[in-house]
């Protein structure tokens, strides 16, 4: 298998309230939900970098696609980790973050790794990290 992620996938509980903490909390750039005329098919997309996206699905609609039964969440079950340029910027993203509606979960601090980092989760419990990593280069 090359590797070639092109879109991560988030079950959530309501769809609208998925929505507006991301593009209106966090700021991703998203034409809204479209697929409204399908059964099942809502679904938001948002532009993260090139060549990926967040998608945002209802966890129902997700478990019918997949052809799996809906269990319940885990925050544990995964990370999606936003590597961003400074200690500064971590903070930023933070606050954005809680002011849109996150728990914070693990306040952002000076790792024993030597970066600084914390993490928080979205409405729908989804664990974000956020990361100032002194020896990754990120390009704006």
């Amino acid at each position: 298998m090359k590797p070639r992620i092109t879109v991560i996938t988030l079950g959530v509980d309501d769809l609208e309230k998925a929505l507006k903490f991301y593009r209106d909390g966090l700021g991703l750039p998203t034409d809204g939900i479209v697929g409204k005329e399908f059964e099942h098919g809502a679904v938001a997309f948002f532009e993260l970098q090139a060549g990926l996206k967040l998608a945002i699905w209802k966890r129902e609609d997700l478990a019918y696609e997949a052809k799996v039964t809906q269990t319940q969440a885990s925050p544990t079950e995964f990370t999606i980790g936003h590597n961003v340029s400074s200690k500064e910027e971590v903070d930023r993203v933070f606050e954005e973050a809680e002011k849109a509606g996150a728990t914070i979960t693990d306040p952002a601090h000076n790792t024993f790794w030597g970066g600084y980092s914390g993490h928080f989760q979205d409405p729908d419990g989804h664990l974000w990290e956020v990361v100032w990593n002194p020896a990754w280069e990120i390009e704006d």
